[in-house]
């Protein structure tokens, strides 16, 4: 067995986070598999430079509308499958999954909507919610295994952000959504750094606003979880807080395969 490094990164906008030294980061950190997300470009605009950076090759999802969602693969290992379309349109048309397929797991790099604009797009994200658990849910069933990586864009429970208190009416935190985050859990799915870490303050994204990220008033919205058939493979799950370029920071998984 060897164990792998996976990491991800809500890089909000990878133009931007290429001006901050990323691909200096993914030099240093030199993950076997790195999943970004909010990408917000379109397959004319990706730069050269990080097309096929040095030890990797990459898979793309674009959405329709331009600066906006996006997601992104680096990986050192060619997957036998690497997926962007699915047969609900909700899934498929904001480029926001991307599945790669590999004999000892099934990776999910997911950027789940955001429900804050208004009552529309928060039904959406519900909807996105339910649609993807049944994907899930259908490859296990086929027994594969599955790990699921990204920025759900909700907090779980009140150790998962700052104030909760002041944030229980805002989406990201309502009760509807974090009911979802149970259920997913209780269809046999793990979140891995709660294995390792059960202490408040750890959290992966600020507001640029107020100084949050200094005095670290955040949410954890970026995850890595596994269905529980691949527990007794997880070595560490973990989070960078000290690497900037977005106002969320990239998260880590290792796995024993």
């Amino acid at each position: 067995m060897k164990t792998k490094t996976i990491l991800s990164w809500n890089v909000n906008g990878l133009r931007a986070v290429l001006k901050k030294g990323f691909l200096d980061q993914l030099g240093e950190l030199k993950p076997d598999i790195l999943g970004i997300q909010e990408t917000k470009l379109q397959e004319e605009q990706l730069p050269e430079e990080v097309k096929e950076p040095e030890g990797y090759k990459t898979a793309w999802n674009y959405a329709e509308k331009k600066g906006y969602s996006g997601t992104g693969v680096f990986f050192k290992e060619e997957p036998s499958e690497i997926r962007t379309v699915f047969d609900e349109e909700v899934l498929s048309n904001e480029g926001r999954i991307i599945e790669i397929r590999y004999p000892e797991f099934t990776l999910f790099n997911i950027y789940f909507p955001n429900g804050q604009m208004n009552e529309v797009r928060l039904k959406f994200k519900l909807n996105f919610y339910d649609r993807i658990l049944e994907h899930f849910n259908s490859l296990r069933n086929k027994g594969e295994k599955l790990i699921i990586t990204g920025d759900i864009n909700t907090a779980h429970k009140e150790i998962d952000l700052a104030n909760p208190k002041s944030n229980e009416d805002r989406s990201g935190f309502l009760p509807i959504e974090r009911e979802w985050m149970d259920k997913f859990i209780s269809n046999g799915y793990i979140d891995t750094f709660r294995m390792f870490n059960e202490k408040p303050h750890n959290y992966t994204w600020w507001t640029y606003r107020m100084g949050a990220r200094a005095r670290n008033i955040g949410w954890r919205i970026d995850y890595f979880f596994i269905s529980d058939d691949l527990k007794d493979n997880i070595v560490d799950s973990y989070i960078l807080p000290d690497i900037l370029g977005s106002d969320h920071c990239p998260i880590g998984l290792k796995i024993k395969i």
